[in-house]
């Protein structure tokens, strides 16, 4: 089985060192190179052609969301993650604007991360679960406003409501106790809004939604 091949970009030399100790763990990853910024991080895609680039956003001279978007037009196979310490909205648009497949906090657990280099490396989405629900109320919002009533007005509120605290990562016992609802009504709106929407599960949802071009920065 060959290993997924990454590159490690951050400003910060002990946050590569802890990375390292991290993936030298798996067997299924490897490390191809590291840059200690965006415009070196571009260099080395280019050179090395990683399947996936862990890249912190905010660094001095060219930022990630700018690294993110040269490396997606030069590569765009090689799939992005954004590891940061900053979960804003302004942020977290960006970088996903600019093509990056996914978006983890630095504060997140170390298995969060190594799922979800495993998951854009197969060409899915992963966003961690208190940042996706940017995306689903923007997703909402944008249906309203571009016209899509088909999907905007099927949705009732209490779907809606659902619907956001899936994206956060919710289970349906914690969604039922958070509405006060049964987890069998939870259950099914569930199945109501994946029906409507024509999808089946919260990956599909957020790769929908960048697909569509129902995200940009707010």
């Amino acid at each position: 089985m060959s290993k997924i091949r990454l590159l490690l970009v951050d400003d910060h030399q002990i946050v590569r060192a802890g990375l390292r100790m991290l993936f030298l763990a798996e067997e299924d990853m490897e490390i191809v190179g590291e840059a200690g910024g965006g415009a070196e991080g571009v260099t080395a895609v280019a050179d090395l052609q990683p399947d996936v680039v862990i890249m912190d956003v905010a660094m001095p001279g060219m930022s990630g969301i700018e690294a993110t978007r040269r490396i997606k037009e030069a590569s765009p196979d090689t799939a992005v993650i954004a590891l940061t310490m900053h979960e804003d909205e302004q942020y977290f648009f960006e970088m996903l604007n600019a093509g990056a497949s996914g978006y983890v906090p630095k504060r997140a657990a170390p298995d969060d991360l190594v799922s979800a280099i495993r998951a854009v490396s197969q060409g899915q989405v992963f966003l961690y679960p208190s940042l996706a629900k940017f995306l689903v109320q923007d997703f909402l919002q944008r249906t309203e406003e571009s016209g899509l009533s088909s999907i905007a007005e099927e949705l009732t509120p209490r779907e809606r409501e659902v619907l956001i605290a899936i994206a956060e990562g919710n289970t349906n016992r914690e969604i039922a106790e958070l509405l006060t609802i049964s987890v069998k009504t939870v259950d099914r709106h569930r199945e109501n809004i994946m029906r409507k929407l024509n999808l089946h599960n919260r990956v599909e949802l957020v790769k929908y939604a960048i697909e569509k071009g129902l995200i940009a920065v707010s």
